[in-house]
């Protein structure tokens, strides 16, 4: 995906979030974060957003280490929609005015700081859309190519990082396959770490399914639900319990 496309996915993904937030009580517990009632969400998110836009600014080389002071003091909550909207608002507006060469601090592989902060608040937002969503049950399902690229930010950038707590030995493979489009993911799981390519080998585990609910599974979204499961499950009970994303 292209930075506009990705901006464009924040903007709409934070649409949606704002929408499904103003629509439920906010002392709502999450399905999918279960320390987090709703409200902790929309903080957490809108101070992502506001940590991001500082970086892009004012072009900062080092990183701000803790985006809660950013967010603080938070609204109360009958304009807590509104402080988040305008923190998003923000950061698309940020993101779009931005020189392509624009030089600041990142912590992921990517053509250029921007690509970085564009395809990051993408998935970032786009992820925490889904939270904002599950107490309902019926999550909107992500366009094709945004689930795919947010698979590969997952798996290539995320995932196989040194230091990831996914470990097997012997080794084991889990093979993603999405149904919707012609991508699929094989993720090798060692003693050492993982790497991950796009080949299709004879795998452990084997998952396919639409590249929506691909997506949502591998970040621990949802369950195996509209799934194909073929060989040994407990090589995804493995993932669930291990894989666990942070930006240090």
């Amino acid at each position: 995906m292209e930075i506009a496309e990705h901006i464009t996915a924040i903007q709409q993904q934070g649409d949606l979030l704002a929408t499904a937030a103003a629509q439920q009580d906010w002392n709502t517990p999450l399905m999918t974060c279960p320390d987090w009632q709703l409200r902790d969400l929309v903080r957490h998110i809108g101070g992502v957003h506001r940590w991001a836009t500082r970086h892009v600014a004012e072009r900062l080389t080092k990183p701000i280490r803790d985006y809660d002071p950013l967010a603080g003091p938070f609204a109360a909550d009958a304009e807590l929609i509104d402080w988040f909207r305008q923190g998003h608002a923000r950061l698309v507006h940020t993101l779009t005015d931005a020189a392509p060469e624009l030089e600041c601090w990142s912590f992921l592989p990517a053509p250029s700081p921007l690509a970085f902060w564009a395809r990051r608040q993408a998935h970032e937002t786009g992820i925490h859309r889904a939270d904002a969503e599950s107490p309902r049950r019926v999550i909107t399902p992500y366009l094709p190519n945004l689930a795919a690229d947010g698979i590969d930010e997952l798996l290539y950038c995320f995932v196989s990082r040194p230091g990831g707590r996914l470990r097997a030995d012997p080794a084991r493979t889990l093979h993603m396959h999405a149904t919707d489009q012609p991508a699929e993911w094989t993720i090798e799981i060692g003693a050492d770490g993982v790497t991950v390519s796009g080949t299709h080998p004879q795998a452990d585990c084997s998952v396919s399914g639409s590249t929506s609910d691909l997506y949502l599974f591998l970040w621990n979204r949802s369950g195996l639900d509209g799934l194909t499961v073929n060989g040994d499950v407990q090589l995804l009970d493995t993932w669930r319990r291990d894989v666990r994303i942070r930006w240090s």
